[in-house]
């Protein structure tokens, strides 16, 4: 671990997630030492899930809006693999939530790949990765998420190779969802 000395530690906002300031001294590969200023933004660690039906070759996506995107001049809902926030669970039980409420499916063994910062530079989200198995006898509700937390979530079957064409063409252009078709193709959890 690089020698890091925190000098000051300033909340910018703690409204919906934490946004925070902090100033340190960094030590370089040379011994000096670099004082740097950097903002984090703090939302929790997440979970996300690829489901695959590999009797059938597809995969359960959702598509929904993300102010983020929009802002940056993407209007479409983006179609993604189901993913939440832990809260206060452990990322296996949060993901099983999660399935059942965006999805309408219900997982009861979800395989863990690996976890990954989807964004280190600005945001402290480490996000857990998984897949698991769904089958008609598995898929419980409708999904579409929670109405009071504001999601309105379309849950969207498709084959896998329709999938990966889509992130090919960025039609699906959430890295989370990139990364875990690849891990499916490169896999083969369709047989």
């Amino acid at each position: 671990m690089p020698p890091i000395r925190i000098l000051s530690t300033q909340t910018l906002s703690d409204d919906y997630y934490l946004l925070k300031k902090t100033t340190f001294e960094l030590e370089r590969r040379d011994g000096s030492w670099a004082t740097c200023t950097r903002e984090s933004y703090d939302r929790g660690n997440g979970a996300c899930i690829l489901l695959y039906d590999p009797a059938r070759g597809t995969v359960l996506l959702t598509r929904q809006f993300r102010f983020p995107a929009y802002a940056n001049g993407h209007p479409e809902p983006l179609i993604e693999v189901c993913a939440g926030l832990l809260d206060e669970h452990d990322p296996e039980t949060a993901i099983v939530k999660e399935a059942a409420e965006e999805c309408g499916v219900e997982v009861t063994k979800p395989i863990r790949l690996f976890e990954a910062f989807m964004s280190p530079g600005s945001v402290t989200e480490k996000l857990t990765f998984f897949v698991a198995e769904y089958s008609a006898a598995t898929r419980t509700g409708a999904g579409g998420g929670l109405a009071h937390e504001g999601e309105d979530i379309e849950v969207l079957e498709m084959p896998l190779a329709e999938a990966l064409a889509m992130a090919k063409d960025g039609r699906i252009c959430d890295a989370k969802t990139i990364m875990l078709l690849q891990y499916a193709a490169l896999n083969k959890l369709m047989g």
